[in-house]
């Protein structure tokens, strides 16, 4: 009685080959067209939804007048290369270097106060919003008070952060005048809003079980924060906190431009003079500064594990 083949083809082993080499030959196909089973079964979804990309992609670059072309025309090229050849030799004179060090502590500053103090309107904000933290959801079903007053903080981080940085300068710039102060204002608002956002978020992603433990055995809110959600999400929300710092430092540039003081008001008066030596100077600056922040951030994750 022979045993059952399983479906395989026997091969008859050539004089010569035995055991490993004989299993080579047989399995051995000569290269072809590429048979139906190895084509990609998804083929037409992926050329489906390359098309529809292209579809959706093709009127917006019309609507806004995309024409990259412009950049290459003669006229171009020349304002171009005349404003790149500025930006070197970077302006390092002693007065200006001064002024430099002032405005980017400036900028520093506005960028950390007003951190800071979005920190103080997201945290409060994100454990009112955050249903692992709530005594009331332990059951399954929230109640209705709880869950009016969890949807209006809610319904707040979505004003704050979807009014630009930009747009709230301009505001605090009519009520308080020029100066650090309007810019401090407006990254608050702003980050305040994105921080309380993600913060929430970063706590509802993470394991449920302690925090829910604590609350079922009688701690309170803070508890449950601290010694059951906190200590599972410090390394991520300590990284998102230092990336939305390097964020404020950049915005705090950009706000510059509209009175709110700092480098970037500094690097509005050499652009409008066609001064790129400072230009050039002031773009280091920032790229030191970034640098650092990407430096403090690896610590910080480092030492939270």
């Amino acid at each position: 009685m022979q045993p059952p083949s399983h479906g395989l083809r026997r091969q008859t082993t050539p004089p010569g080959f035995h055991g490993a080499e004989a299993l080579t030959t047989a399995s051995t196909q000569p290269a072809g067209r590429i048979q139906p089973a190895n084509r990609d079964p998804a083929w037409m979804g992926r050329l489906f939804w390359a098309c529809a990309g292209v579809a959706l992609l093709l009127p917006a670059l019309i609507a806004t007048e995309f024409k990259p072309w412009i950049l290459f025309e003669p006229d171009s090229l020349r304002v171009s290369a005349q404003f790149a050849a500025d930006f070197f030799p970077p302006k390092v004179e002693p007065a200006f270097l001064t002024m430099i060090a002032r405005e980017t502590w400036r900028t520093v500053a506005i960028a950390t106060a007003g951190l800071a103090l979005g920190l103080l309107i997201a945290i409060p904000l994100a454990v009112v919003s955050t249903t692992v933290l709530s005594v009331s959801a332990i059951p399954g079903r929230m109640h209705a008070w709880p869950l009016i007053v969890r949807q209006t903080v809610r319904v707040v981080l979505i004003v704050l952060r979807s009014v630009p940085e930009l747009v709230w300068a301009l505001v605090f710039v009519r009520v308080v005048g020029l100066g650090p102060t309007a810019g401090v204002l407006a990254i608050a608002l702003t980050y305040g809003g994105m921080l309380g956002k993600v913060f929430s978020e970063i706590l509802e992603s993470d394991d449920r079980h302690a925090a829910q433990s604590l609350l079922r055995n009688g701690a309170g809110r803070l508890q449950t924060l601290l010694f059951g959600a906190l200590p599972q999400s410090a390394a991520e929300l300590t990284s998102y906190t230092v990336y939305r710092w390097e964020c404020a430092i950049r915005s705090s540039a950009v706000l510059g431009f509209v009175g709110a003081g700092g480098l970037g008001q500094q690097m509005d008066n050499s652009m409008k003079m066609f001064n790129g030596s400072e230009v050039a100077a002031m773009l280091t600056v920032f790229f030191v500064l970034v640098a650092i922040s990407d430096a403090v951030s690896a610590r910080l994750r480092s030492m939270l594990g």
